[in-house]
């Protein structure tokens, strides 16, 4: 039995679950669950239906991209998972999918406002949009630049990946990643709705502004803050 079993499951419901939230069709769309202690992550082979997967058809990778186990190749997306692993050091789960509302907002290359309190229970900033790659980053190495452009935006907007889980890749369209494959695509099913709500919002109200700040800040403490008192003890 391989050791990577559990990371094996762990990916394939992730992907499945995908499917499941219709964030993508046919072989669109993939995440991967990572294992720090092990430096390795799995992820959905290449071009492979959901109704095709299992959890043994999973590839294991190592963060230098070399396939640990796995008979089939890998998602073309491997390197940007591989590049978020190696720089958002807290995550272990990534998911990237073509959601119809997401995908929409990073065609059109706009960032996603705090229109309501839906988008401020997950996040106090606005969804970022990466500026469009470079002819000379896709040239080089489209997937690994994918990566370094999300870093760089990251970066350059001074954000914080624990706290803004999500991005759109301009023209291309969302990544989300978590504490967990399954936290990943959570966020991505958050993120879907928070871009149609968004979507809707501006077409009734193409002049809507952001919430005021002092509901942003309320609705994200009273779910996440230190004297939060949302849901269960």
């Amino acid at each position: 039995m391989s050791v990577y079993k559990n990371l094996r499951e762990e990916a394939y419901e992730a992907n499945m679950e995908i499917m499941r939230k219709s964030l993508a069709i046919y072989t669109w769309g993939n995440s991967s669950a990572f294992d720090p202690d092990k430096g390795v992550f799995a992820i959905k082979p290449s071009g492979v239906g959901y109704d095709q997967l299992t959890p043994d058809s999973m590839v294991l990778l190592d963060l230098n991209g070399n396939i640990i186990e796995g008979k089939l190749k890998p998602s073309s997306d491997t390197k940007t998972h591989l590049v978020l692993y190696k720089n958002f050091s807290h995550i272990r789960g990534v998911t990237h999918t073509h959601s119809t509302f997401a995908v929409a907002w990073a065609q059109a290359g706009k960032a996603v406002p705090v229109f309501g309190t839906t988008h401020a229970d997950h996040g106090t900033e606005k969804i970022i949009c990466t500026e469009f790659m470079s002819e000379e980053a896709v040239k080089n190495n489209y997937e690994l630049e994918t990566g370094n452009l999300i870093i760089d935006t990251f970066k350059k907007n001074n954000l914080d990946p624990a706290h803004s889980n999500m991005v759109l890749v301009a023209g291309h369209g969302p990544f989300t990643w978590g504490s967990s494959a399954a936290q990943s695509v959570y966020n991505s099913v958050v993120m879907e709705e928070i871009c149609k709500m968004a979507y809707l919002t501006v077409t009734i109200n193409p002049l809507a502004k952001s919430l005021p700040d002092h509901i942003i800040k309320k609705h994200w403490e009273r779910k996440h803050g230190k004297n939060a008192y949302y849901g269960q003890e």
